[in-house]
């Protein structure tokens, strides 16, 4: 009679250790994951004395437009190229 009790002790420990495995193992929903926003992408300009691509934010603005440096800008607007 305890040899059975035994048996039935071990068979309802590996039912619960199976049954919690799975429940671990199972992938998430695909709508519980949660991905990182994405980044807005940066408006890019050309310098208009050499070309250079470079963010809008960095930009030095003249008045024909963007440019890379003060000395660029200054090169460029007053017309001494």
């Amino acid at each position: 009679m305890k040899y059975l009790l035994v048996l039935a002790v071990v068979l309802v420990a590996a039912y619960i250790w199976k049954r919690n495995r799975r429940r671990d193992d199972s992938p998430l929903p695909p709508g519980s994951v949660k991905r990182p926003k994405a980044i807005a992408p940066t408006v890019m300009v050309a310098c208009l004395q050499c070309g250079t691509h470079l963010p809008e934010a960095e930009a030095i603005r003249g008045q024909r437009g963007s440019y890379c440096s003060h000395e660029h800008r200054r090169l460029s607007e007053d017309g001494t190229r």
